[in-house]
């Protein structure tokens, strides 16, 4: 969508008349979506995979734009390594598409059908929801994830970034608008919003006019934001911890080497382990035959009680 809040007046009334806009747009492709068949978004996922593959070379560009300017406010590593974009990146995301596109459609699916004491049959039929509206923070990767999971499932969505990744959420957006346009869909279906003004988020989460559910994926103040002040159903999480537990059965070759994996292969992404627990039988054992460089220590190790115990790293 080419629309954007400088098209309006300025200040509150410009971002609150934008955002009506954009959802009037994506309640009418909504409606559009619900008809397409199944072959119909599949073909857009793939020419939205196909797009990012062609265009990676704008997306780095574009990203490495944001990286800077996140170097330059200060950001922190972990939030520069989350904001990031690689060849590798950019093809996964492209596959991903394409995974999406392999999955069965979940669209008219019917379960639990039984008949009931009149003699009518009633059962369940899974139907698209309308418009989703995510809210996430600065990770590029969402959009086209976020994309191709609405898509396939025949919600238009409305996407609200990371203000530090808008070049590169709207460099992800056109090749999502390129591929929606070749399978003929409307490119409203998927609308990234164009203003940093962190009055798009409230006018958003209150949009029960044209917005049926939100889903915020983000930190613990996101979450407990949009919970507060929302008027439309949400979908969401809080707090977590990423456990990985290795009993005392367990291969511990194998074990150690899945555990190692779950918390150094990216220190930054929100499932990284943060807790290691191990059967209370071997945690000495487990500790020893642990890569020198990235061995929980074993005071830690030694030092929980219980049935299990614990190691921090």
């Amino acid at each position: 969508m080419n629309d954007s809040p400088q098209h309006a007046e300025g200040g509150a009334l410009g971002v609150a008349a934008y955002m009506d806009r954009v959802g009037a747009a994506a309640r009418a492709a909504a409606r559009e979506l619900a008809r397409a068949d199944t072959a119909t978004r599949n073909a857009a996922l793939a020419a939205m995979a196909a797009a990012l593959r062609r265009d990676a070379p704008a997306l780095l560009a574009a990203n490495a734009a944001d990286v800077a300017a996140a170097q330059e406010a200060g950001h922190d590593r972990a939030f520069v390594d989350r904001l990031t974009l690689t060849g590798a990146t950019v093809a996964a995301m492209a596959d991903g598409l394409l995974q999406i596109a392999a999955l069965p459609d979940p669209v008219g699916e019917i379960s639990d059908l039984r008949f009931r004491p009149s003699g009518i049959q009633v059962g369940l039929m899974r139907v698209p929801l309308g418009v989703v509206g995510i809210i996430y923070e600065s990770r590029p990767n969402v959009t086209a994830d976020a994309a191709g999971l609405c898509l396939k499932a025949g919600n238009a969505t409305i996407l609200r970034g990371g203000s530090e990744a808008l070049r590169s959420n709207q460099a992800i957006a056109a090749c999502v608008h390129e591929g929606l346009a070749a399978a003929g869909l409307p490119e409203t279906a998927v609308q990234v919003i164009a203003t940093t003004d962190r009055a798009a988020v409230g006018l958003l989460i209150a949009d029960d006019k044209h917005v049926d559910v939100i889903v915020p994926r983000g930190g613990k103040s996101l979450i407990e934001r949009v919970s507060r002040e929302a008027k439309v159903p949400v979908i969401k999480h809080l707090d977590g911890v990423c456990h990985v537990f290795i009993d005392a059965a367990a291969d511990l070759a194998k074990a150690i080497a899945i555990a190692d994996n779950a918390k150094t292969q990216r220190y930054s992404p929100c499932n990284t382990m943060e807790t290691l627990l191990v059967h209370a039988a071997s945690p000495r054992a487990c500790c020893r035959r642990w890569p020198p460089s990235t061995r929980p220590r074993a005071s830690r190790c030694a030092a929980a009680s219980g049935p299990a115990r614990s190691c921090r790293r």
